[in-house]
């Protein structure tokens, strides 16, 4: 009996151990196995899929003409002294367009009221009209169409919005973000970065202020937020689609001395994906004067050196079907060039 005992704990024994072996074997191989394929798929990653290229021939970036282009010789110096790696497909968003209807007019003397214009409407254009405000000496200008619009107060009649320190740009934001929200006009997707100029009166004339505590006015830029992580970028650097001349009054109706809203919505969920360019391919572009300069910088005399390469979509602030992609240059000295990122072959004539 005892030696059926003994036999017993000795098989048990083994058992307890092959199978702690049998565990442990198992783990080590699990943990080798998972190793393996993540090794597998950075060495030989799956490729992603073709591109939808669903919206067909695209048509071609609304660049504003210039009356004069001047021409470069470029050199590349960016941080790692290389041209940045992009992936090789680009999102490509639907901006609906919008259309006129019968309530169109109706609509914009609500949005009007809403912002503050409470006068009958003159009619300016077709597509045109203009409000006043009874209680100060602004006007707006409106697109019954698109939405589009410009504020303009007549600083020579009032020029109280003139005899306080304007707010801090942060809070001159936030005064713009209420103001649009109580008209109505407040688009989600315009929370971006904002950028700040301070003004101050020379003679007849607005200039640029050091600082704020020399400012009388100050000016907001205000930019879409960054699709897929690409920022937005317009014409012109120094001054956005959407921009608010803000005053220091506590009065509200007299805050807004000037603006302009050139903003057209952009549909995030209508997207199709397109081919790209590569970084050297773009360059070549615009090596060969066929990219859009859209700032020359400050006494760059004909040569350029390019600092940072990378994409951005292009934001024209007029009415236009699609919102894509563009590879940006930045150089010395405010230097600022675009070249469209989509290849070649899937924009129309």
């Amino acid at each position: 009996m005892t030696t059926r005992l003994t036999q017993v704990a000795i098989t048990t024994r083994k058992i307890i151990r092959y199978s702690i072996y049998l565990v442990i074997v198992l783990i080590i191989g699990r943990v080798l196995f998972t190793l393996g394929i993540g090794l597998f798929n950075i060495l030989f990653p799956k490729p992603p899929p073709a591109p939808t290229v669903s919206f067909g021939k695209l048509p071609k970036l609304p660049f504003p003409e210039k009356a004069t282009t001047p021409t470069f010789t470029y050199k590349v110096e960016t941080a790692d002294g290389t041209l940045p790696k992009f992936a090789n497909q680009a999102k490509v968003y639907f901006m609906p367009k919008p259309s006129s209807s019968f309530v169109s007019l109706d609509s914009t003397i609500q949005k009007a009221a809403g912002l503050g214009f409470n006068s009958e409407p003159q009619k300016v254009s077709d597509t045109t009209y203009k409000f006043t405000n009874r209680d100060n000496t602004s006007t707006l200008e409106i697109n019954i169409i698109n939405g589009s619009f410009s504020i303009s107060y007549d600083l020579a009649v009032d020029p109280s919005p003139l005899s306080v320190r304007p707010p801090a740009p942060e809070v001159a934001a936030a005064n713009v973000r209420s103001y649009l929200s109580n008209g109505g006009v407040l688009p989600e997707d315009l929370t971006g970065p904002t950028s700040n100029v301070f003004l101050k009166i020379q003679g007849q004339s607005l200039v640029p202020a050091a600082s704020l505590s020399e400012a009388s006015l100050v000016k907001v830029n205000f930019f879409r937020k960054s699709y897929d992580e690409f920022p937005a970028v317009i014409s012109d650097p120094q001054e956005s689609n959407v921009w608010f001349l803000m005053s220091g009054l506590t009065q509200r109706e007299k805050q807004v001395v000037a603006a302009q809203f050139h903003y057209f919505a952009v549909d995030e969920q209508q997207f199709s994906t397109y081919p790209i360019k590569t970084a050297d391919e773009a360059l070549k572009e615009l090596q060969a004067s066929s990219g859009f300069i859209a700032s020359s910088g400050v006494g760059n005399q004909g040569s350029v050196t390019i600092r940072k390469i990378y994409l951005a979509y292009y934001d024209p602030g007029v009415p236009t079907s699609f919102y894509q992609p563009v590879f940006v240059f930045e150089g010395d000295r405010g230097f600022m060039a675009y070249v469209p990122a989509v290849t070649l072959q899937y924009y129309g004539d």
